[in-house]
């Protein structure tokens, strides 16, 4: 058996972070190679042999043993006395108690990648790459860049990283504080291009949305980064995690919002999305994290998509435009406008969207064109607006729902000419 993608995305961050605790962080590089070796080592392995009992522990063993070799092999036992003690240290810590100093070694990296001399866009694609297991493609694609820039920046980054000494340590406050906005960022995008991304292969990957989550929760344990917008983080992505099973149907076809089977949303992630919610409301912080739960609590407290209360998410649309401007979150606000005031609006809201030139690749875009053209009477321009979502699809989840209003707007159109027959 193989390791799966969930497990290299599970285990990889921790390996990582493990192994440059102890080796320092100039030996980031070293570090990656280690565990991408054990993961090849994996396959090779657990192919004819089957998991091990604890495939984590073997995991760490192995990458351990291959950092061992390449530093051996690098610059010579005797040059190498620390990091290689650390190194056989680990061994025997870990074997004890291989969660809890993983953990820690985590939330050390996480910060560590958020280092003040970089840009923010630099810091968040260090913590997905390290972190977070994702490719230069897949970054790129949470970014809306290219992967060239994308690859130039994390090699720049790193080359900043490397300069450091240790990873980052938890006990300073100020830092910390500083730091955490990057933070908090990064596991959004990885939430996010989990819950709708761009992979070719799938419209939902479950694994990303665990992943992220699971590190949002690391924050919440710790006394200086579970602050008020780290809660309205993790509330988010609860309540957005929790109707992902109602986002497509028996068949995998997926289900538009006012389609979707609500009894099949998860009622223990609701649960804990808005208790995080109200316990993100303490002090007088807004942040965006904040209005994206509270637009996600408005839609879980709808038993019906009917009852869905527009006019309380627009407004927090609004806010979240003057927080954090974008033509995506101007997209999710048209949307919601075309639902409380009608089509036409709609139309004009997607018309004036500034920087939509950024949504040129993104499917969806048009796809609201066709649905508001669609419901204003007009299936032939409705059907002009899907071609061209349709080939913008990322995958065959996307490519069948739009091939599915195409379809639509063929019997629209069929409906009109009956009518124009009817009537000569």
């Amino acid at each position: 058996m193989l390791p799966d993608e969930h497990l290299f995305r599970r285990e990889a961050g921790r390996m990582v972070s493990a192994l440059t605790r102890m080796l320092g962080v100039r030996n980031l590089a070293l570090a990656e190679d280690a565990v991408q070796d054990a993961f090849c080592r994996a396959m090779e392995v657990w192919k004819f042999g089957g998991l091990p009992d604890n495939p984590s522990a073997w995991l760490m063993a192995t990458a351990r043993n291959r950092a061992l070799d390449l530093l051996r092999r690098e610059r010579g036992e005797q040059a190498l006395a620390p990091e290689l003690g650390r190194l056989r240290e680990v061994g025997v810590a870990q074997d004890c108690d291989p969660e809890e100093p993983l953990e820690d070694d985590q939330l050390r990296m996480m910060f560590s990648c958020c280092h003040p001399r970089l840009p923010e866009e630099a810091q968040i694609a260090l913590v997905l790459q390290i972190l977070c297991g994702f490719g230069v493609a897949e970054i790129a694609a949470a970014f809306l860049d290219s992967p060239a820039a994308v690859e130039k920046r994390l090699v720049r980054a790193k080359k900043v990283l490397a300069g450091s000494t240790r990873l980052f340590d938890l006990a300073q406050p100020a830092e910390l504080r500083e730091r955490l906005p990057a933070v908090q960022r990064a596991l959004y995008l990885l939430f996010n291009e989990g819950y709708h991304g761009a992979c070719s292969e799938s419209a939902v990957r479950v694994e990303l949305t665990d992943e992220a989550l699971r590190l949002a929760r690391l924050l919440l344990v710790h006394p200086q980064a579970g602050t008020p917008a780290a809660h309205a983080l993790a509330a988010l992505m609860c309540l957005h995690a929790a109707r992902m099973p109602g986002r497509y149907d028996s068949a995998g076809e997926p289900c538009p919002l006012f389609e979707q089977d609500r009894s099949r949303w998860n009622a223990r992630l609701l649960s804990e999305g808005l208790e995080l919610l109200d316990r993100a409301a303490t002090g007088d912080e807004l942040s965006e994290y904040h209005l994206e739960a509270g637009i996600a609590a408005v839609h879980a407290a709808a038993r019906r998509p009917e009852e869905t209360r527009w006019a309380e998410i627009v407004p927090l649309y609004d806010a979240l435009l003057g927080i954090r401007p974008s033509p995506v979150v101007a997209l999710g606000r048209a949307i919601a406008i075309a639902e409380l005031e009608g089509a036409e609006r709609g139309l004009a809201e997607l018309r004036t969207i500034e920087g939509r030139e950024r949504l040129s690749a993104y499917p969806f875009y048009p796809a609201a064109f066709g649905e508001f053209e669609l419901r204003a009477g007009r299936p032939a321009a409705a059907r002009e607006h899907f071609r061209r979502a349709r080939a913008l699809a990322r995958n065959p989840a996307e490519r069948s729902f739009l091939e599915q209003r195409l379809l639509d707007c063929e019997g629209g159109l069929a409906a009109d000419e009956r009518g124009a027959s009817s009537g000569r």
